[in-house]
């Protein structure tokens, strides 16, 4: 079973970069934005998936699951690469990560989505 770790994703992803930084854009800040612009696109391609084929073809068609995975693969692609923009290291999102899923834990969502959109 392959499990990759963040950090071997970055690394993955600059392998990539390094292959074609010749044509592609530096690795700046400036130039994060389209990095998530690109994963945006990217989503959409697993929503277009969702929609033509539904959820059940992703679950029990090989191909269509097949192309489903690819699809968010890229999706994580470009998320490893908006990391590399803005200097963002394998520990910090991390650790952010696990403080967001704490945080999570201790929230009620029915009660602050309900006082959120009852006032409309």
């Amino acid at each position: 079973m392959n499990d990759i770790r963040i950090s071997d994703m970055l690394n993955m992803q600059m392998d990539l970069y390094e292959l074609h930084k010749d044509t592609w854009s530096p690795l700046e800040a400036k130039y994060g934005r389209n990095s998530i612009l690109w994963m945006v696109e990217e989503i959409g391609e697993c929503i277009s998936i969702i929609k033509k084929k539904g959820d059940l073809a992703i679950m029990e068609d090989e191909n269509v699951r097949k192309a489903f995975c690819e699809e968010m693969s890229d999706v994580l692609m470009y998320f490893n690469d908006t990391l590399l923009r803005y200097g963002i290291t394998a520990d910090e999102i991390s650790s952010s990560y696990i403080d967001k899923h704490n945080k999570n834990m201790k929230r009620n969502y029915v009660k602050e989505y309900k006082s959120k959109y009852e006032n409309r």
